[in-house]
């Protein structure tokens, strides 16, 4: 027992022993790897960088390369547009300075206008002198009609051998201008009134239509193609048809009195044409024998077919008559009839 006791011992000591050991050598083993695993990553990382690093920079240089495509293409552009500018402002001012803004061409236009305003304004008064001249003539005229016409009024004033003049004074040398006038005009005679034409009244000019006032005739024909007189004038015939139309009765007197009647006895003859046939039919087929006929409501009912039409609907007819009771109303009579005539309060009540 002390032996196995002892060899047990040992035993447990040695694999105490030997578990250190296996997790000393694992623990060894995993730094190891562990150190060889970081290094293989480093070692990626640092190819991968390289990679990128190249990559990238070969994407940089193409876009700058780009970029400056861009920038050259731009440069060149502006220049080319300067110099066309350039070009353009040049042969614009010489076109101006030669054929708008020429000094010479515009001295030459504006001495032409110059020329041509005066000839314009010489003939403008020229015409302006002429009217005035006509004024003045017209208004001498006037003037010499209304001397003429007033030494025609005050010819009775004229001197004579016996009487002289209000114009011809003794104490003067020469005579006044106005006493030549005089001897000059004629006198102004006075005007007759006229007097008017008795018509003829006679009665039998009017019976035989001599008369003016009879019929109105016109010793001479309009011409056929004569225009239509403007303004809001009718036309003669229109006028003619409306003065000389036929009677028209009223509606009253056209229509004759029994008219409600006749109206009633067309409208049964109507009725009658359109009269539905309420005979059986029976068709050829046995298809419908099982089915029953059905008639109509009107012929159905026990009160017989209807009068409308035929007669009138107040009319009485007691052979028909199914009850000798007399008709009544299935629902009451309204309280407000019965209260009718009798006084009402504002409240609703009755007093």
């Amino acid at each position: 027992m002390a032996r196995e006791s002892a060899f047990l011992e040992e035993f447990l000591a040695v694999d105490v022993f030997r578990k250190k050991e296996y997790d000393a050598a694992v623990k060894i083993q995993s730094w190891f790897r562990g150190c060889r695993i970081r290094a293989y990553l480093s070692y990626l990382h640092r190819v991968a960088t390289v990679i990128q690093k190249c990559w990238r920079g070969y994407l940089g240089r193409q876009h700058y390369q780009l970029i400056v495509k861009l920038e050259f293409c731009t440069m060149k552009m502006n220049l080319y547009n300067a110099m066309a500018v350039r070009i353009q402002k040049r042969w614009r001012g010489y076109r101006i300075r030669k054929y708008c803004f020429n000094y010479f061409y515009l001295k030459e236009y504006l001495k032409a206008v110059s020329e041509t305003n005066d000839a314009i304004r010489e003939a403008l008064e020229e015409f302006a002198e002429m009217k005035e001249r006509e004024e003045k003539k017209a208004d001498l005229e006037r003037e010499e009609k209304k001397r003429d016409y007033q030494a025609r009024k005050m010819h009775y004033l004229l001197s004579t051998k016996q009487i002289p003049g209000i114009y011809n004074s003794p104490f003067r040398k020469d005579p006044d201008p106005w006493e030549l006038r005089l001897q000059k005009a004629k006198p102004l005679r006075s005007q007759r009134p006229k007097v008017k034409q008795k018509r003829d009244v006679n009665i039998s000019n009017r019976l035989a239509c001599t008369s003016a006032r009879s019929l109105p005739q016109s010793e001479i024909l309009p011409p056929i193609d004569r225009k239509q007189c403007q303004g809001p004038f009718r036309d003669i015939t229109e006028v003619l048809e409306q003065r000389y139309k036929p009677l028209e009765p009223t509606l009253w007197m056209a229509e004759p009195i029994n008219e409600l009647k006749m109206a009633r006895e067309e409208l049964r003859k109507q009725e009658w044409m359109r009269n539905i046939n309420d005979n059986m039919f029976l068709p050829f087929s046995s298809y419908h024998k099982n089915k029953k006929y059905i008639p109509l409501m009107h012929s159905s009912s026990k009160y017989g077919p209807s009068s409308y039409g035929s007669q009138h609907f107040r009319d009485e007819n007691p052979k028909k008559w199914i009850c000798d009771k007399d008709f009544q109303t299935v629902l009451p009579s309204f309280d407000l009839f019965s209260k009718y005539g009798k006084l009402y309060s504002k409240a609703g009540q009755i007093i």
